[in-house]
Order: structure tokens, then C-alpha cells, then sequence
């Protein structure tokens, strides 16, 4: 009998791709299995995963801001026509299991989920479990984690260690390079330099490059810079007057993998999935933690990595005045790169969407 199953979650690319990549994954395992994705009306998943070519229904539900705002007073009611909203959904679609990914949506859907007895699959990408899984773990059948230890978190009988899932076309970014090459115009002789803030941006980081492009370029290197949507227009009119050749500006760059395969050291937000991406391609990293995150996770996913030697941390309040020196200081020392490119490639775990897949499998079959 065919599997029906819902992924929930969504509002960052760190949750929408990973979701994604586990979609795809069963697919792979099983090209009938039914799948349906819930997430917050509004937010990027709605675009993203029928792009994918994946249905999705959206939740009205919104985050629960920390200020007193009209959108606070406002949470209780779109909570309770989310609740509503998704005993609908699960009754119309019938799922053998659902999956939470983590994001505004997966709260709601997991919670009626429960009440309906229907078997639940959290995976938590952090290594700081967030609040809402937290919460969904009492009733949940397993949970599916990237960082050791998360028994401080989770009941240690339903925790297995996986890995966070990634999209597939990065597991092979070496055989890419003058694919990569072609694809952003750049010259094969010049050391590059990857900057991303997320797939919404990072503006910290993005004013910190701003500053800094016209002593990167006269050091010689080569800049590819997502901005994010909000910051593009005044990326570009600021880059204006410099080599065109040697800075490449995007809002968002959907050929991940070919960013990658470009790149010798890579600039990041600390988020779930850009640390896992980090791990596969084997990339010298400086992360620059967001910190207004929830529990502040995304500096401890760094910390995590620094404690391997595995990454370089550089705090959100130290980046307008070091970002220079750091990225420059990693460049000029290829023995560093080469000790955090061995360091980072052995936290790797590519079979983390194949192994989620086959545990949700599981939990649908119990």
C-alpha cells in the first residue's frame, strides 16, 4: 500500500532544502510514495518547494515575536487558525506519518498530529535544540539529529544521529570546477572568495564586504557575494565602480553547487545547513554566527566545528573591523586551509537524507 506522508516546516533555506533533500530521498527509495509539504503562508517554502515539484498548503501561523508589537497580539489567533487549518489537512490527506523539519509551520501541524495519533518524525538540525521540538519530542516516534550529545535535549531512546540532510548536486562539486568557472566569469588563476549570509541575507556581513571589497580585490582575489534580496540593489550600485570581472553580485544563487566548486574559502552564517554543506565540499570556513538566533544555536553550531579545528569563529560584533584581516590572514595561510579542509571533511555525513528517509519509512510501517 503506498505511503502518504507530510513534511512540515519552512521560513529559512536552512529548513526548506533539507526538507527537500529528504522528499527526494524517498523518492528514491520509493517513486510512489505520497508526499505533501505544510508550511507558513508567505514565506519562501511557498515558492521554493513547488519549484522542487513538490504540492504544498500553508499555515497562517507566524513566528512569536520577543517584542510587544501588533504581530504579538495577533499570534494567538492565527496560532488557533492554524491548528484548525491543519486537523483539516491531516484529515483530507490521511498521512501514515508526518515529518518535522523545524520553522513556524511544523508546531502546529506536528501538535494536531498528535492529538490524531498519527506517528511523528522531528528532526532537529541545530546542535541546540529548538524550543518547538522541545516540546513535539514527548510524542514523537524518533528524532533525527546532526550533533552528538542532543540526549540533553531528547529522551536518548529516540534520538538517531544522521547528519543534516543536503541537496544532492553538492556531493560532487570537485569534478565542477570549470563547470563553475564558466558559470560566474571567473578566472582560474585567482583565489575566490565566497560570502553568503543565508538565503535572506545577512546584513552584518553584507556592510562588512561592502567595506572591505576594495582591499580584497587589491589583494588579489576574486569575490562571490549573495546578498540576499533586501540588500542586492545597493550591493550592486556599490560595486559598480569596481573590476567587474573580480566581484559577482547575487540576490540568491540557486546552483549552490557550482558556488561551492568556484570557492577557496567561504564566508557563512552559522545555520544548520550551511555548516553541513561546509562539511561535504571540504571549504576553509569563517563563520559569523547571527546572534539574535533562538537560543543563540548558531554560535554554538560554530563552536561545535572550532572545537574541532574544523572552522574559524568570528562574533557578529567583531566583523566590521576583522573581516578583512581574517579573510585575508586565511588566505595568505595555505597550511591553516589545508588543516581546517582535512578537519571539516571528517564531520561530513552524505547519506544523512537516505538515512532519514529510511527512519521515517519505519515509523510509518510501526
Amino acid at each position: 500500500m503506498t505511503k502518504r506522508i507530510i513534511i512540515s516546516g519552512g521560513g529559512t533555506g536552512g529548513h526548506i532544502y533539507p526538507a527537500i533533500a529528504i522528499a527526494n530521498a524517498l523518492k528514491e527509495i520509493d517513486q510512489n510514495i505520497e508526499i505533501l509539504f505544510v508550511g507558513a503562508e508567505g514565506k519562501m517554502e511557498m515558492e521554493k518547494v513547488p519549484k522542487a515539484g513538490y504540492d504544498i498548503v500553508g499555515l497562517p501561523v507566524i513566528g512569536l515575536s520577543r517584542k510587544v508589537s501588533f504581530q504579538l497580539l495577533t499570534f494567538p489567533f492565527k496560532l488557533i487558525r492554524s491548528l484548525m487549518k491543519a486537523r483539516s489537512i491531516l484529515k483530507h490527506f490521511k498521512p501514515d506519518v508526518a515529518v518535522g523539519v523545524g520553522g513556524f509551520a511544523s508546531g502546529p501541524l506536528l501538535m494536531m498530529a498528535g492529538l490524531q495519533k498519527i506517528p511523528y518524525l522531528l528532526q532537529e538540525q541545530n546542535s541546540y535544540a529548538g524550543i518547538t521540538n522541545k516540546l513535539l519530542a514527548r510524542n514523537a516516534q524518533k528524532i533525527c539529529v546532526a550533533y552528538p550529545e542532543m540526549h540533553t535535549f531528547f529522551p536518548h531512546h529516540k534520538l538517531k544521529l544522521t547528519g543534516n540532510p543536503v541537496r544532492k548536486d553538492i556531493l560532487d562539486t570537485d569534478q565542477k570546477k570549470q563547470e563553475s568557472l564558466q558559470y560566474f566569469g571567473f578566472s582560474e588563476n585567482i583565489r575566490t572568495l565566497f560570502v553568503m549570509g543565508g538565503s535572506l541575507g545577512a546584513r552584518s556581513i553584507n556592510e562588512a564586504l561592502l567595506k572591505s571589497l576594495p582591499r580584497l580585490i587589491k589583494n588579489g582575489y576574486q569575490v562571490l557575494w549573495q546578498t540576499g534580496k533586501d540588500y542586492y540593489p545597493k550591493a550592486l550600485e556599490a560595486v559598480a565602480n569596481l573590476p567587474q570581472e573580480r566581484i559577482k553580485v547575487y540576490d540568491f544563487i540557486y546552483r549552490m553547487d557550482l558556488a561551492y566548486a568556484v570557492t577557496d574559502v567561504v564566508v557563512s552564517r552559522a545555520g544548520a545547513l550551511s555548516v553541513s554543506e561546509l562539511c561535504l565540499v571540504k571549504k576553509p570556513a569563517i563563520l559569523i554566527p547571527y546572534p539574535f538566533a533562538a537560543e543563540d544555536h548558531q554560535t554554538k553550531n560554530a563552536q561545535a566545528l572550532v572545537d574541532n579545528n574544523a572552522a574559524i569563529l568570528l562574533p557578529d560584533n567583531k566583523v566590521s573591523e576583522q573581516f578583512a584581516e581574517e579573510v585575508i590572514g586565511l588566505f595568505e595561510n595555505p597550511e591553516k586551509q589545508s588543516e581546517l579542509s582535512s578537519q571539516i571533511a571528517k564531520l561530513a555525513r552524505p547519506s544523512a537524507a537516505i538515512e532519514i528517509a529510511h527512519e521515517i519509512i519505519k515509523v510509518a510501517t510501526r
